[in-house]
């Protein structure tokens, strides 16, 4: 079979110029192998593995304009290859029946399966050899050798190798750049917030109130598909202000405030520089009413909870309180204390996937997840003392669980830290539970798949 044989797709459709020039650059480029193998190096030398290749395909997706449903296709043709060494000089044409095709694509549905199969040429990574009547099959010889087959081509997947490669190589590097970005930016956010609730907790609260209100308008959320210059931005904004930050409250320390920190003792024993007092006992709560970052207005501006959060927290939370009112106010112990969560850590990660964007170490445990959460809050803006406040009602635990749902539905809560105030006042009062937030966002996630296929 040569190559100029079976270019032209079977059917009504003409062929495409991309398709033309796709192919005849794969003839091109095999018959250049072929002209050079030498002995000391045979056209096989060329050969790539299929599933490195199918990696760096899937890393570089975005430039090739590839979607992950259509990247599970083109792993399926792959897979009817029967070596592991993709070589660029053989012959590469796979004849799957839809059925069988469909199985392995994980059941894909035939027209979703022709849609990305189009994809896939228009991306110019496989070649259509319709047959005469458009069938899928192979002649073979009399030794049972494949003379002619008609299918799908992996040749130009293959001789695109270096290039995908090297675009993989990019977008590595680019999610190692962003990923730094994002701790920057979060390190930027917690010492500036810590700053500004010192200088608070110092009585300079008036003067602080402007940067405060910059790190307002900078602490909003960033998504996952955040880009690059859009991060830097952020960090460059954040930088300036840290310097003005740090600047002002230096100027507000008298010399003798500097001598006498320098020589290692406390000017005034009410003043506490901790930004955070979990790094050694439990948070105590501030009641500082010059608080810098949640007001009694942005409360009221965080409008109505998300219905899919809300869903079935207020009728279950009822039977909890109405089941105690014999005693008085009640509150679930699995919501307060904090030492027994009134879910499963698997059902937590699952109905939030983002949280583990944000745990460097890995989301394994109770403790990854707390952790974890202590980052996210201050990405989406949520003050010290909110968190605090949360974290003495609902418990640790709770308290983070309830930061990954709002996460996952940060796109609709227009002030996260009056939200999660609310939240905080219905657990005071035995009215919350994060049962029905994690249900919500799981079966919503179920939905959307379902509606995908």
């Amino acid at each position: 079979m040569t190559d100029r044989f079976a270019i032209s797709p079977f059917g009504g459709k003409g062929m495409a110029r991309a398709q033309f020039l796709v192919n005849e650059q794969v003839r091109r480029a095999r018959k250049a192998l072929n002209e050079h193998a030498t002995e000391a190096q045979s056209p096989s030398e060329h050969a790539v593995d299929k599933w490195q290749l199918l990696r760096a395909v899937t890393e570089a997706r975005l430039v090739l304009g590839l979607s992950d449903r259509t990247i599970v296709v083109l792993e399926a043709l792959a897979s009817f290859t029967t070596e592991r060494q993709l070589d660029p000089a053989g012959d590469l044409v796979v004849f799957p029946s839809n059925a069988e095709l469909s199985l392995r694509a994980r059941g894909m549905a035939p027209a979703t399966l022709r849609r990305h199969l189009a994809a896939l040429v228009k991306a110019g990574l496989i070649l259509r050899r319709d047959s005469a009547n458009g069938k899928r099959y192979a002649r073979r010889s009399e030794e049972g050798q494949i003379e002619e087959a008609f299918g799908f081509d992996l040749a130009p997947l293959v001789m695109r190798a270096s290039e995908i490669e090297t675009h993989a190589a990019e977008a590595r590097r680019l999610a190692r750049a962003i990923r730094a970005l994002r701790s920057e930016i979060t390190i930027h956010l917690r010492d500036i917030a810590a700053i500004v609730e010192a200088a608070a907790e110092e009585g300079r609260g008036r003067s602080f109130a402007p940067y405060a209100e910059r790190l307002a308008a900078l602490s909003g959320r960033l998504g996952r598909n955040t880009d690059w210059e859009t991060l830097k931005a952020r960090r460059d904004a954040l930088l300036a202000l840290r310097n003005d930050v740090e600047k002002a409250y230096l100027e507000g320390l008298s010399e003798a405030d500097l001598e006498a920190r320098e020589a290692g003792h406390m000017v005034n024993e009410n003043i506490n520089m901790s930004a955070n007092d979990t790094q050694n006992e439990r948070h105590i709560h501030n009641s500082n009413p010059e608080s810098q970052f949640e007001t009694y207005q942005e409360k009221v501006e965080a409008g109505p909870m998300p219905p899919d959060l809300e869903t079935k927290s207020a009728v279950e939370s009822n039977h909890d309180t109405a089941s105690g009112q014999r005693g008085g106010r009640r509150k679930p112990e699995a919501e307060g204390s904090g030492q027994k969560p009134p879910v499963g850590f698997e059902t937590v990660a699952s109905a939030c996937p983002q949280m583990r964007d944000y745990a460097p170490d890995g989301l394994s445990d109770w403790r990854d997840l707390m952790k974890a959460a202590e980052t996210v809050r201050s990405m989406l803006g949520v003050s010290p003392d909110a968190w605090a406040e949360a974290r003495a009602e609902m418990g640790d635990i709770n308290a983070a669980i309830t930061i990954a749902a709002m996460l996952e539905r940060a796109e609709v809560i227009r002030s996260p830290g009056g939200y999660l105030r609310r939240l905080t006042e219905r657990a005071n009062s035995g009215t919350f539970s994060v049962k029905p937030m994690l249900n919500a966002l799981i079966s919503a996630r179920q939905k959307a798949v379902l509606a995908e296929k």
